[in-house]
């Protein structure tokens, strides 16, 4: 199929782009309606938000249910102007309510952009032979990757993928599933960083893991082909899409040079992750990860990756492993990271004399260990945001677990909430340390569809602690995050309970499951118990009471709408708080309760 096919737009038909645009709507309205962005009106059995233009009027059915989550019925969105019904159209609505969003004239025409790539990516999911829930149910750990249909779960617009066209999305996104040869660059060393954990401290070391011996023969031949001495080089993957869009152009001059060169095609074939840049090696899964940078606009950030950033990512990653191996309380809960073994970066010559810019994050690649290796006999590992997937037919797959279990639904989620939740409550009062514990970010292990333990990723850019007292080595003080006091809880009331479990209790409630306040209960239950087994944990229970009848309501979609080139400031946490009405805490009324 030729770039310039016209069956490279087969998925967006008027009917699949009808329940896209009905499907993003409700997303919108009610995530919307979460962050007090919009204030819906009762209006009978329904509910109504007038737009900017006081005779445009939205019209919806929802349930409201616990933590203020809004699960609006997609079917009953009505649109009329003047009372007059008009079609359901997700960027309209936008239009109809930038006042109220507060979208200004730089961030809206961007915005809609986005949105508008995120209904093709829903248009593209709602295929006929997409797998149901019940097919994922047994499915390996990259068919159920390849089906995530939702994103991020608190974001309107998380599929915008600024930079792809049509041919680059069928090539590359994630739901497409597809077998990608990554790209091989040669770059100077001396205009670069490389760095790996013990054992992997020179590159070659990491290299006769990943590649094979001939490969990586044929790779340095192309060098000394050239008259160039392979030792003065180091090796780094790059997207494809970033050779030829960003680098064979942008860092033209550069090539000419003999500073970067391109070696080669890599030989194993790789399935890009729901991250759009990290990409599992489905020829050798054993090997590792490989995450690439990608100058792709995607959910308020340039995907790139840092050399600066690359040259310490394996010494936090190293410590945060050490803290958690030995820690005998994450040890008994099978608690385990997979680390980000090394990286490597390229220091443009030019870009690297200016202020801070996405042009210094082009050409970098790290390695994360694969989750191949950490499965015991009958086990099998899944993306934690698959609990939140909900096939074309309604289904949703956390339903489809519980029910192969065979186990209670209580006791079901009880398991899960001891397998993820617990280790996360323990690094945080244990050792005052927190991860980005969202679905994409971890992977469930499972028995007998039963999560039993957890592995967390995406650590060199994600976790953080709280405790800037602590004695850490120099290349881990970038991590230590000064943060208020009454603000850490909501590494976990926000992150976890908000951004996570909220969505899960609404997806077994919706299912008919578990009703979303047993839910509650049994998350109240699981905290109570990590308590009970930890008095000398005390003092932080109660500066950070996660039974506090509220807490601060962080809003992820008010940040994308403020600025969605730069969301937020990463050196600075502070800048990811936007915060709207307090939130009622679930978790309150059942302090104390029995199962």
């Amino acid at each position: 199929m030729s770039p310039m096919s016209p069956m490279n737009t087969h998925h967006l038909t008027p009917d699949r782009m009808a329940l896209a645009q009905r499907a993003q709507a409700a997303k919108t309205l009610g995530e919307l309606a979460h962050e007090c962005l919009l204030r819906p009106v009762p209006d009978g059995d329904r509910w109504v938000v007038a737009g900017d233009d006081p005779t445009v009027a939205w019209t919806f059915a929802a349930r409201r249910l616990p933590l203020d989550h809004w699960q609006v019925d997609p079917g009953s969105i009505r649109r009329t102007v003047g009372g007059a019904p008009s079609v359901v159209d997700a960027q309209q609505l936008v239009l109809d309510l930038r006042e109220q969003l507060g979208l200004s004239d730089t961030v809206l025409p961007t915005y809609l952009e986005e949105v508008a790539a995120t209904l093709a990516g829903r248009a593209w999911k709602l295929r006929p032979d997409a797998p149901t829930s019940a097919e994922l149910a047994d499915a390996d750990l990259q068919t159920v990757e390849a089906a995530m249909t939702e994103g991020h779960p608190c974001f309107v617009a998380n599929n915008g993928r600024i930079g792809f066209g049509v041919d680059d999305y069928l090539a590359y996104a994630p739901e497409v599933g597809p077998r990608v040869h990554l790209e091989w660059l040669a770059v100077r060393a001396e205009h670069a960083v490389y760095a790996g954990v013990a054992g992997l401290e020179d590159q070659r070391a990491l290299l006769s893991t990943q590649l094979d011996d001939d490969e990586r023969d044929g790779f340095e031949k192309v060098l000394r082909d050239r008259g160039l001495d392979p030792r003065a080089y180091l090796l780094v993957p790059c997207h494809p899409w970033q050779w030829r869009n960003k680098i064979a152009v942008t860092f033209a001059p550069q090539v000419a040079s003999d500073d970067v060169v391109h070696v080669g095609t890599g030989r194993d074939a790789m399935q890009p992750q729901q991250s759009l840049r990290t990409f599992f090696d489905l020829d050798r899964p054993e090997r590792h990860y490989v995450k690439t940078a990608l100058s792709v606009l995607n959910m308020g950030f340039m995907r790139g990756l840092s050399a600066a950033y690359m040259a310490v990512t394996p010494a936090i990653n190293a410590w945060v492993d050490e803290l958690v191996r030995t820690d005998p309380v994450l040890e008994g809960l099978g608690f385990e990271v997979l680390r980000e073994v090394a990286a490597v970066g390229y220091r443009h010559p030019l870009h690297e004399q200016h202020g801070p810019s996405p042009y210094q994050k082009m050409l970098a690649a790290l390695w994360r260990e694969s989750p191949t290796s950490r499965l015991g006999e009958g086990e099998r590992a899944a993306t934690m945001a698959s609990l939140l997937h909900v096939d074309a037919a309604g289904c949703s797959f956390a339903a489809e677990l519980v029910a192969r279990s065979g186990l209670e639904p209580r006791a079901w989620v009880a398991r899960y909430l001891r397998a993820y939740l617990e280790p996360v409550l323990h690094c945080f009062h244990a050792h005052r340390f927190v991860f980005m514990p969202h679905g994409e970010n971890v992977i469930l292990v499972l028995r007998d569809h039963v999560p039993v333990r957890v592995l967390m990723k995406d650590i060199g850019e994600e976790v953080g602690l709280f405790d800037t007292a602590r004695e850490v080595p120099e290349e881990v003080r970038r991590i230590q995050a000064d943060l208020p006091e009454h603000q850490q809880v909501l590494a976990i009331a926000s992150d976890v309970v908000d951004c996570f479990l909220r969505f899960l209790a609404a997806a077994l409630d919706e299912a008919g499951t578990l009703a979303a306040d047993d839910f509650w209960a049994e998350v109240a239950a699981c905290v109570e118990a990590y308590q009970s087994a930890h008095p000398e944990l005390a003092a932080s229970f109660a500066t950070h009471d996660l039974f506090a009848p509220t807490f601060e309501r962080m809003c992820m979609n008010r940040l994308q709408l403020r600025d969605n080139q730069q969301m937020v400031d990463l050196g600075d946490p502070s800048s990811a708080l936007q915060l709207a009405d307090p939130l009622p805490n679930p978790l309150s009324a059942h302090r104390g309760s029995t199962r």
